[in-house]
């Protein structure tokens, strides 16, 4: 015979078994890898970078944090959780917040502080006059893609993510990442990737475990890939003169993902990768591994 008191026990612990889903299992796997939660990206609060925040110790797995009305990438440590969170390049310097909702109503306000950081300037001479100053049809392109490139980037899946990235293909780098860009005299949107020089046809290859997000051929960055790691990070590889991929594929480290070329609007092969993390795009440098940032 069962007992009342029995039957509310079962009834718990079913309920406690069904928490374990979500954002908890992500927590659970990401315990289950020590050297993952452990392998923070390089902290850099600037506009264009990454803040690592340290949580206070009430955050659990059914808690949220959000920036500018975004959710935050958080993930647990030894002794505690952190905030992973991206700063925006148009953020304005000084004091800002990350806003925290816990799973009994309350919120909090942690408050960090944006440092400034001046952008170096890049002049740029491009030969198709229609990719400088497009004409009404390329413009009416731009604005079909535009909007399928944003949905991309605000994607946010619940799989934990990695937080520590290799290079996707060898080379020099060519163009650093916020640089102010004017092109044929006219200034234009700040560099938000970095730009590898490598030969057409080189290879490039998913520098962390991911699934393709969206393949397409856009105005500007060409034979593009766009690859979803979790959690509101997204890396993007733009300028391809070949894809290996199709969208929906599982990428582990390594796999190809296609060739650099010099599709879109480019001045010659390279890679333009880029690195969106809830949905502002930030130096990929800091989330390159140790072996990695010393080798180059």
């Amino acid at each position: 015979m069962h007992t009342a008191d029995g039957e509310v026990g079962r009834r718990q612990q079913r309920a406690g078994i069904r928490l374990l889903g979500g954002k908890l299992l992500v927590a659970l796997l990401l315990l289950a890898t020590p050297w993952l939660a452990a392998a923070l990206p390089r902290p850099d609060p600037v506009p264009g970078g990454v803040a690592v925040l340290t949580l206070p110790p009430d955050f659990d797995a059914a808690a949220e944090a959000s920036f500018a009305g975004k959710p935050v990438l958080t993930v647990p440590v030894d002794d505690g959780w952190r905030a992973v969170v991206g700063i925006p390049l148009s953020q304005t310097p000084g004091p800002a917040a990350l806003r925290l909702r816990f799973a009994d109503g309350r919120s909090r306000n942690v408050g960090f502080t944006v440092a400034a950081r001046d952008y170096p300037v890049q002049r740029i001479t491009i030969a198709d006059p229609d990719k400088v100053t497009p004409s009404a049809a390329s413009l009416k392109r731009i604005q079909r893609e535009q909007v399928q490139i944003l949905a991309a980037f605000r994607h946010r899946s619940s799989h934990a993510p990695p937080l520590r990235f290799a290079m996707p293909a060898q080379g020099p780098l060519s163009s650093n990442f916020g640089l102010r860009r004017v092109i044929n005299g006219q200034p234009r949107s700040p560099h938000s990737g970095i730009d590898i020089a490598a030969p057409a046809g080189a290879p490039v290859t998913a520098p962390a475990p991911g699934r393709v997000l969206r393949v397409g051929d856009y105005f500007f960055t060409g034979n593009t890939v766009f690859v979803d790691h979790g959690q509101g990070l997204v890396t993007l590889y733009c300028h391809l003169s070949s894809v290996a991929v199709r969208e929906g594929q599982p990428l582990a480290t390594g796999d190809a993902i296609g060739a650099v070329g010099s599709t879109g609007r480019a001045t010659g092969p390279h890679l333009h990768w880029a690195l969106s993390l809830n949905d502002a795009r930030v130096d990929p440098r800091l989330f390159l591994s140790a072996e990695t940032q010393a080798a180059r």
